[in-house]
């Protein structure tokens, strides 16, 4: 993943628009708000039609059936299925491996692949099974901890007030092997794509559905999906070739609908279909601007949503929280009770947000006041 990040751009502040794999989906591939309604989304042409009609060839390769039988899925020219680890064992070697078995698999699809392509690869092994061999997790223990879990099942609780360090501390070193292992597996393509004459030319983006919550919070797992940094802010890594990005890295708000403009910028598609939201991040990889928005609105389950603005984070539920960004990172202080001026502000900026989104247009919102975009002087 550094090797990437060194190769391309890294876009420090991307977050999901919802926790929900349908809604943020429409969002990757039809440059849709979670916001918007199904009236918005009826008779649009998706990435993949899109693309098609530029003669790229487009595959969805995918472990989970949320993925390969979502409506839009059937759009692309092909599909294909990896069936998910029927039980969750811990291998005794990378190639027995979840995750080894799906990079295979992409290998050996890139290798026949012809013309302009895109091959979309959504891998569920962070969140179904956590097969990494022991000596992933091993890696990440010190003298005097507790031996790390043997486990591969996938926690999912909410950590009681006294809960036991130790068992937190396993849960996050079985994931970091996970996540090693994944590295290690994203190496290999790195290594296909470098010999491979097409490398040289294919672009390569990384990047998450939802993060994993390892306690912070109390919450381990997908848990009650509360709208807090560690679900919301997800990598995003992006080699683009022909464009001068090597360890480039961008501060700006940036949301899944994002992606669709890009890809389909990157491909030459000049004219595109209206969004509300969606902006190409081709402007920030060339640094022809340094910003594309001023605020990101996050809806979750119920009434919970949350509001992103350069300086400040809003966690909107039935006590709002608040947070300031970027410096606490991790969200541990929450000062709504000492900023109740800027939780007042930040909370109408979400109405505001809904009501322009479903007019198909943001382009009208109002400036942010100087104090929700750069915090206190």
């Amino acid at each position: 993943m550094n090797r990437l990040a060194a190769e391309g751009v890294t876009f420090d502040q991307m977050l999901i628009d919802s926790p929900q794999l349908q809604s943020i989906y429409r969002s990757y591939w039809q440059g849709l708000h979670a916001m918007c309604g199904p009236e918005q989304s009826e008779n649009r042409a998706s990435l993949a039609e899109l693309l098609q009609e530029a003669n790229v060839h487009t595959a969805l390769l995918s472990d989970d059936v949320a993925i390969t039988q979502h409506p839009l899925a059937s759009r692309f020219n092909e599909t294909i299925n990896i069936d998910p680890p029927w039980q969750a064992t811990v291998a005794q070697d990378i190639e027995q491996t979840h995750f080894a078995r799906c990079f295979s698999r992409i290998i050996e699809w890139l290798q026949t692949a012809e013309g302009p392509y895109m091959l979309w690869c959504h891998l569920a092994g962070l969140g179904t099974a956590w097969d990494a061999p022991l000596e992933f997790r091993r890696h990440y223990w010190e003298e005097g901890d507790p031996d790390p879990p043997d486990w591969a099942n996938v926690p999912n609780l909410m950590l009681g007030e006294g809960y036991d360090p130790d068992e937190l501390l396993g849960i996050a070193q079985t994931y970091s092997g996970q996540v090693s292992l994944l590295d290690t597996c994203l190496g290999a393509l790195g290594e296909f794509l470098d010999e491979d004459d097409r490398g040289k030319e294919t672009a390569l983006v990384l990047t998450s559905s939802r993060g994993f919550p390892l306690g912070e919070h109390r919450r381990v797992g997908t848990c009650d999906d509360a709208l807090y940094g560690e679900l919301v802010h997800v990598p995003l890594i992006g080699r683009f070739p022909g464009t001068d990005t090597a360890t480039a890295r961008s501060s700006a708000l940036v949301e899944p609908s994002d992606l669709w403009a890009t890809l389909l910028d990157y491909f030459g598609l000049d004219k595109l279909p209206q969004s509300p939201t969606a902006a190409s991040l081709m402007p920030l990889i060339r640094e022809e601007v340094e910003a594309l928005r001023d605020r990101l609105c996050i809806v979750g389950k119920g009434d919970e949503h949350a509001v992103r603005t350069p300086a400040w984070y809003l966690r909107a539920a039935e006590n709002p929280e608040l947070f300031a960004k970027p410096d606490d990172r991790w969200e541990v202080n929450d000062v709504a009770g000492r900023c109740r001026d800027i939780v007042e502000k930040l909370v109408d900026v979400f109405p505001q947000y809904a009501q322009l989104i479903k007019t198909d247009s943001t382009a009208d919102l109002p400036p942010l006041e100087d104090v929700l975009l750069n915090g206190f002087e």
